[in-house]
């Protein structure tokens, strides 16, 4: 048996293979998140798409840190807000807002991640964003929006221009906020935060060094950008190489994710 099947050998009986493969990533993503120091007690929040015509997605648990969280516990809810399935918690409503957002005018959008890290919330509440004064950051340059931070995103009201100023692109810094992701599924919104996260902390440190960055030619922030610029690339990279062998992390780590 692969390590797959392994994952979806007790698939339960009132949900499809599909949505219960999608939930044991996501449980995965939250337990490495937490692994990475990403969390923040119980707050921020990964989304990732129920697999099928409806615009359902699953979000944690409000109340759950992210080590605590199962396949199983993880609320579906649709674009109203609506919980679809059975939990003693409620959502994050602040989550509700960013990610019903993004869920409802993104269809390639399987998963979007949001943290509130400190060199991630750092590089989004400076004046100069994120640069690309190496190679981590060219990753991520060329494929990065911005957002005007509004409050606590209680309000329903901002999602349109969330869309907006998100629009095609899969990395956000959310100004005064943090970070956000956007992949076709979770393995590739997670490498995409791992690359912004790095890229930020790069920076800070860089900063710390003194006012003036080593200089990189334009000519070559152009040529890696061009590299990164294939979403079928990408995803082949992140769903066969990299979350692999992330999964097999977490599974050292806790196996109970699949839960």
């Amino acid at each position: 048996m692969s390590p797959a099947e392994a994952r979806l050998k007790e698939v339960p009986s009132d949900m499809t293979e599909a949505e219960w493969g999608q939930r044991v990533n996501l449980a995965a993503c939250y337990r490495l998140i937490a692994h990475y120091g990403w969390d923040d007690l119980v707050d921020t929040h990964i989304s990732a798409r129920v697999p099928g015509p409806e615009h359902h997605f699953l979000i944690n648990p409000y109340g759950l840190m992210f080590d605590e969280i199962t396949a199983s516990s993880l609320v579906k809810v649709d674009l109203d807000g609506n919980q679809l399935s059975k939990s003693p918690y409620s959502i994050n409503p602040a989550g509700f807002t960013i990610h019903s957002a993004i869920h409802e005018v993104r269809e390639d959008a399987g998963c979007v991640l949001h943290l509130h890290t400190p060199d991630g919330t750092a590089v989004a509440s400076s004046m100069e964003g994120l640069l690309p004064m190496n190679q981590t950051a060219q990753l991520v340059t060329h494929d990065l929006a911005y957002h005007d931070y509004e409050g606590i995103a209680l309000d329903h009201d901002e999602r349109p221009r969330l869309q907006r100023d998100l629009g095609t692109r899969n990395h956000m810094l959310l100004r005064n906020h943090g970070t956000l992701t956007v992949g076709r599924s979770v393995a590739s919104a997670f490498e995409r935060m791992f690359h912004l996260e790095r890229a930020c902390t790069m920076q800070v440190r860089t900063r710390m060094l003194g006012p003036t960055a080593y200089p990189v030619e334009q000519a070559v922030v152009d040529k890696n950008a061009a590299l990164f610029t294939d979403p079928d690339r990408i995803e082949l990279r992140s769903t066969m190489l990299v979350w692999p062998a992330l999964l097999r992390k977490v599974d050292r780590l806790d196996p109970g994710y699949k839960d």
